[in-house]
């Protein structure tokens, strides 16, 4: 059985990295280097694959076990999924969990020993990005995309979940709250970037380092923290998930991977399912006060700015966040 170690809660720097690469695969350097069309995700080499293997696993070992692991085929390539099953509670509504770019299903670290409490909840690795699931046919778009959240939960029998998605996952979970509203029983977004609003202009300067390997690797670090809104000292570079990502982003070429669209009135206005927004206050990357606004033209929306965090709020206030997630999950079953 794993088990989960505690200690010290820091602002790590590698949950600030997903939204980080995504903002590096979006801004106009990687647009302007950027040919032909959609593309694969996969990994550079068979000894990338294993390196990332192993950094991989020892980021997993630190969640509960899963009591499940499912490689699902969909159109669009192999789904790594696992649940972690609540027989004691079967009636309740299981909740489904999109990571952000490059953590996969090892960034829920902090939460998962709540969640699974209350219900079952399954994990998906994204398709195209870093982590066990193995694209095979290009994504056009974000539609693309929800349509292989559509498919695997079909075909783990998930007839109705609660979709959870943070930074990027948070923008496929909204993807698939608009084109497969009837899969959700709720959806909770967790600073979904680019679908409430644009990146902010300075976070896009700011990461202009990070897309220039041949710099000092102090200033790419650097710049790393000034977008998370961490200090030097809190920067934990041994931590295994930190580990995980880094050996990711030099391993895999995510590179075909859609990135999220804004929603606009119409789509948010039109979502029948109840929805949970949680926008950090500092170093937001969904958009801070102007994403909260945009988030309240959804109907049943509860929208919520937490106070003293950053991108990486669900690890940030783990404890607090997860507790008003079940109850809204309870709300709404």
């Amino acid at each position: 059985m794993r088990t989960n170690h505690s200690g010290p809660k820091r602002r790590r720097w590698p949950i600030v990295l997903l939204a980080v690469v995504a903002v590096v695969s979006t801004s106009g350097l990687v647009l302007l280097l950027a040919t032909g069309g959609p593309a694969v995700g996969h990994f550079r080499s068979p000894d990338a694959r294993d390196d990332y293997a192993d950094a991989y696993a020892e980021a997993l070992d630190r969640l509960p076990e899963p009591t499940e692991t499912h490689d699902v085929e969909t159109t669009f390539g192999t789904v790594r999924a696992y649940a972690w099953v609540a027989e004691e509670q079967p009636a309740a509504t299981p909740v489904v969990l999109l990571p952000g770019r490059s953590a996969a299903t090892p960034m829920w670290g902090d939460n998962l020993p709540h969640y699974i409490e209350h219900r079952t909840v399954y994990a998906f690795d994204t398709l195209g990005d870093t982590g066990l699931s193995e694209q095979t046919i290009p994504m056009r778009d974000v539609g693309d995309a929800a349509r292989w959240v559509d498919e695997a939960m079909a075909g783990l029998d998930i007839e109705r979940a609660h979709l959870v998605g943070h930074s990027q996952g948070g923008g496929l979970a909204a993807a698939v709250a608009v084109r497969h509203p009837d899969r959700l029983a709720s959806l909770t977004l967790l600073e979904p970037v680019l679908t409430l609003g644009s990146l902010p202009l300075s976070t896009v300067l700011a990461s202009i380092p990070l897309s220039m390997p041949f710099l000092p690797e102090s200033w790419r670090e650097a710049a790393l923290n000034e977008i998370g809104g961490v200090e030097d000292e809190e920067v934990d570079p041994d931590d295994p998930l930190a580990r995980m990502i880094d050996v990711g982003a030099e391993s895999y070429n995510s590179s075909g991977l859609p990135n999220p669209v804004q929603l606009t009135d119409t789509e948010l206005k039109g979502l029948p399912m109840p929805a949970y927004v949680a926008i950090a206050s500092d170093s937001s990357l969904a958009g801070g006060e102007a994403a909260a606004d945009k988030a309240k033209l959804i109907p049943d929306a509860r929208v919520k700015i937490w106070p003293d965090t950053t991108h990486s709020l669900p690890m940030q206030v783990a404890p607090a966040l997860d507790a008003e997630l079940e109850a809204f999950w309870a709300a709404h079953p």
